[in-house]
């Protein structure tokens, strides 16, 4: 699908790094380095403007790569970028680590995705419909037994299963890492 648009940076236009990619990074364009400070936030430009067509929108995302090493992702994830919208696309930041980083001129900083939709047009009702789900939300389909949790000579309370959820991970990683458990591993 052709998209116009202008690129007012000295960075080459986002394209996608292979054949099957559903994004294509986009770089800062900045005139100097900017430093993002632990949990501060940044509208970082881009130079890009979208001309998107009718029926569908750019999804900003963050990039894995920034999340996993250095704790920087994007708020509002994923961003919309509306096809009536002629701005430059810019891309707000946020450091969720510890440690400052500095973001560099050219920098792949998110991804965008082209996303089709749908618009809503309101059917007024006095009631809907029964589903297995009914009015459960914020993690109700989610939710585990500490049963679930008592794999490998490890356990876990209740109210501790999403902590242990979080370390089971970390550690069934290192194992496979490291060929098996580690030494200093509990």
């Amino acid at each position: 699908m052709k998209v116009r648009v202008i690129n007012r940076s000295a960075n080459a236009l986002p394209s996608y790094s292979t054949e099957l990619s559903a994004g294509m990074d986009v770089r800062a364009d900045i005139p100097e380095p900017l430093v993002l400070e632990p949990l501060q936030r940044k509208i970082v430009p881009t130079g890009l403007y979208l001309e998107i067509p009718a029926g569908f929108e750019v999804q900003v995302r963050p990039r894995s790569g920034l999340a996993a090493k250095h704790g920087i992702t994007v708020l509002n994830t994923p961003g919309t970028i509306d096809a009536d919208y002629r701005g430059e696309l810019k891309v707000i930041l946020v450091n969720l680590s510890s440690e400052p980083f500095t973001v560099e001129n050219g920098e792949r900083i998110a991804q965008i995705v082209l996303a089709k939709h749908e618009t809503i047009e309101w059917e007024s009702a006095e009631q809907l419909s029964e589903s297995g789900r009914g009015t459960g939300g914020f993690g109700s389909t989610g939710v585990k037994s500490s049963q679930e949790y008592q794999g490998d000579n490890r356990s876990c309370s209740k109210s501790d299963k999403h902590i242990s959820k979080i370390v089971l991970t970390h550690e069934h990683a290192a194992e496979a890492d490291h060929g098996g458990p580690q030494a200093d591993e509990p």
